[in-house]
């Protein structure tokens, strides 16, 4: 690596020992905390130190400032190497982030992550699979995939199908956005304490006490889940046997949220939708590992197909928000059963 490239990831990610605490703190809060592939590579090695050091005996990550935890993955830079048909960057960035995932999902020691402030995509492959997830009242979730063409990957195969009921399933359909009380209720984070409290939390946990016991002392009630209200109509409705079901049932259905809902979905890219419903149901018969895999084919056809590249063009670079979707290929099942050209995901 560069002076000049190291100098800029030290810039954009930060490490440091609080006691018996390893921190990480994603620092691009201009760009909402979106993660690179150079903080992946970065992350996953400290990482493997942390769980091999007895003096270690958790680990956080938080994103810098009040807005965001991590906003996605570098979408921006996929983009700009699927229009330069940079296949070895794509490869990288989804082969590298989904190791992390893993890695994170596997640690031996806990791994709790701060979530204040906005929480999609990349964000969520980077914090859901810890063993805890910390809420606050600037929590917004959602995994938004299908709006710009691609699927909710980073583990949404393994997360979203063992939700409650099927919540899972209506997530990732829809991208909808969930604030704290929502994710406490969904399973999604395990713990809300107020933003104003983290300072004191992460000092609690570097004094090296028992993990769960302090978050406990520190976990208040969030409130009210208004997706609570909405469970009956969800399952009744996102449990159909298949997508058509789906928009079926919601349009049958007469309560003015399930027509909301349905013109959300309508408004998704018709590749991404089937490739994300495909995915979930798969996922629910598969083990952590076996969703990944699942996930690295798929990411490396949708990240090449037109819709990526429109939604993307439509939501992020031009904002027109008129993105002009194709139809779903006659081939899709063979994206989940066909290895990638570079080959199946591996784990080290």
């Amino acid at each position: 690596m560069t002076t000049e490239r190291r100098r800029r990831v030290n810039n954009e990610i930060h490490f440091e020992r609080l006691g018996r605490l390893g921190r990480i703190v994603l620092d691009r809060p201009k760009a909402l905390n979106a993660l690179t592939l150079d903080q992946v590579h970065a992350i996953h090695p400290r990482l493997a130190e942390w769980a091999a050091d007895s003096m270690v005996g958790a680990i956080v990550i938080e994103g810098a400032g009040d807005k965001a935890f991590c906003a996605g993955g570098d979408i921006r830079a996929l983009h700009d190497a699927c229009k330069a048909e940079d296949h070895p960057f794509v490869e990288a960035f989804y082969r590298d982030e989904y190791r992390l995932n893993r890695r994170i999902k596997s640690l031996p020691k806990p791994y709790v992550a701060l979530i204040d402030g906005i929480v999609m995509g990349g964000g969520v492959g980077v914090s859901v699979h810890g063993a805890a997830r910390v809420a606050t009242e600037r929590t917004l979730f959602a995994m938004p995939e299908t709006g710009i063409g691609f699927f909710p990957d980073v583990g949404g195969s393994y997360f979203l199908p063992r939700l409650p009921g099927a919540i899972g399933m209506y997530l990732g359909l829809t991208g909808a956005r969930l604030k704290a009380a929502d994710t406490l209720w969904a399973g999604i984070a395990t713990h809300y304490v107020p933003s104003a409290r983290l300072d004191e939390l992460r000092a609690a946990l570097a004094e090296g006490g028992e993990v769960a016991a302090v978050l406990a002392g520190f976990h208040q009630d969030s409130g009210p889940a208004p997706l609570a209200d909405k469970q009956d109509i969800i399952d009744t409705c996102f449990a159909a046997d298949s997508l058509e079901a789906i928009l079926a049932r919601l349009d049958a259905h007469r309560d003015p949220w399930a027509a909301e809902t349905l013109a959300l979905i309508r408004s998704k890219s018709p590749t991404a939708l089937a490739v994300a419903f495909e995915q979930i149901k798969r996922g629910a018969a598969l083990d952590f590992d076996g969703c990944m895999k699942m996930e690295f084919r798929l990411a490396l056809h949708v990240a090449l197909a037109p819709d990526f590249a429109e939604g993307i063009r439509a939501l992020l670079v031009d904002r027109d928000n008129k993105p002009a979707w194709g139809p779903p290929p006659a081939d899709l099942a063979a994206w989940f059963d066909t290895p990638a050209a570079c080959g199946d995901l591996t784990f080290d």
